[in-house]
């Protein structure tokens, strides 16, 4: 891998974890407010509304300037965002402002990979990336657990500046100074990320012209008999794992009695378990062989109501394991060919917006509908068992639809076509 690489890695990497342990942090700032129940998951709600309402937006701005320049921009509004919970800002729309910046780092972290390496180095690379994103998300709700614990949050809360008033007087709120730093941190990486030299024609600025170029480029991606099959996986992952998380966070709670310091660890587990699926995928499954993890889907789908037989810590981490590995193992290749297709039919920026818009919409839906069963008191268990039969059905619909292809379609051919110079 070349040099650069490792330093997109790392500003990926800190960036992100500050994204997870801001979230356990804007969580315990909603129960510090007494805010009711269903609103937690409204905090990702908020977050993801930016990926779905700017997707025409950010390929086009991505593909704008240098890809490391970008990122540090992006990272900044996050800076912002996480300020603006300090200033009485309501934690939704602070968060939403979080969310605003992440949506237009995403097509320039990912873009910024098809422009650096090979095509056959992609699987390795998100492998890596995934795996990275992965760790960031296990250490950042760690993390984010870590700073409101009691042990923590009183340290913290108990360093005083000379001549300066923080007005800090919360754990959440010390949480979010720690988090803010974090973000600084990730700005100094994005600052030494090289330029690939790649440059793009100039970007339209019309809203209208970019909404019709990214519907076209959406349609395109639909269209294609491989593309249509990895947007559909990965768009019912996301869904999935971004309502997993909440529904992990309230069954600790229910199930196992854990406060939310402790639940954020349980999190991490699973996260683990994704990573390592991610890793075993980037080393054993080749791009060719990407559709035959298909089946994994619905096994995952299928483990997950197991959850409700489970009352203790020892027999909840296997499980949540097996679960997030099962995720990690379908879910890569499948990202991988999505980007490869998207690649060769559309430019790097467009082909992740588009996948980012298709994703984070089924984010929104996914956690609308639990914040609404939440709301309805539906035990977590039925919650539970209806999400793993909707994954495992979900799941079995595509691979009904990826057989039909395959029957009509020499599909192999698709997955070895380099992109056409146009």
């Amino acid at each position: 891998m070349k040099r650069g690489f490792y330093t997109i890695m790392a500003a990926q990497f800190f960036s992100s974890l500050a994204d997870n342990a801001l979230l356990i942090a804007a969580i315990a700032l909603l129960i510090e407010l007494a805010a009711p129940e269903w609103m937690r998951p409204l905090l990702k709600l908020f977050f993801t509304l930016s990926y779905v309402v700017l997707a025409p937006f950010v390929g086009a701005f991505a593909d704008s300037m240098p890809k490391g320049k970008v990122m540090f921009i992006t990272n900044t509004i996050k800076v912002a965002g996480c300020a603006m919970l300090f200033f009485t800002v309501h934690p939704l729309l602070a968060y939403a402002v979080v969310g605003f910046g992440a949506a237009a780092y995403s097509p320039a972290k990912y873009g910024i990979l098809t422009e650096l390496l090979p095509p056959e180095r992609l699987v390795a690379a998100n492998g890596w990336i995934e795996g990275t994103t992965v760790g960031s998300i296990i250490l950042g709700t760690m993390v984010g657990g870590a700073l409101i614990s009691p042990t923590i949050s009183t340290w913290l809360l108990s360093i005083d500046l000379p001549m300066i008033d923080t007005g800090i007087d919360s754990p959440a709120e010390s949480a979010i100074l720690v988090i803010a730093l974090i973000y600084l941190l990730a700005a100094a990486f994005n600052l030494r990320i090289p330029d690939t030299g790649a440059r793009y024609p100039k970007q339209h600025t019309n809203p209208i012209k970019l909404a019709q170029d990214f519907w076209h480029c959406n349609v395109t991606l639909w269209r294609d008999k491989l593309g249509q099959i990895s947007l559909a996986v990965t768009t019912l992952f996301w869904g999935a794992g971004a309502t997993l998380q909440f529904i992990v966070l309230q069954w600790a709670e229910v199930q196992l009695g854990m406060p939310l310091d402790k639940a954020a660890i349980l999190q991490g587990i699973v996260a683990v378990g994704i990573a390592g699926g991610a890793i075993f995928a980037a080393r054993f499954v080749p791009l060719k062989n990407a559709p035959s993890v298909l089946k994994l889907g619905v096994a995952m789908g299928l483990i997950v109501p197991l959850m409700t037989l489970v009352h203790s810590l020892a027999g909840s981490i296997p499980l949540l394991i097996m679960i997030g590995a099962l995720a990690g193992y379908f879910v890569v290749p499948m990202n991988a060919l999505l980007q490869h297709r998207g690649h060769v039919l559309l430019s790097a920026g467009h082909s992740i917006a588009v996948q980012n818009f298709n994703e984070n919409l089924n984010v929104l839906l996914m956690l609308g509908l639990y914040a609404l069963l939440i709301k309805a008191d539906m035990h977590v268990n039925v919650v539970i068992v209806i999400f793993g039969l909707f994954v495992a059905g979900t799941m079995a619909l595509v691979i009904r639809r990826y057989r039909y292809n395959k029957a009509r379609h020499d599909l192999d051919a698709l997955i070895g076509v380099e992109k056409h110079s146009h």
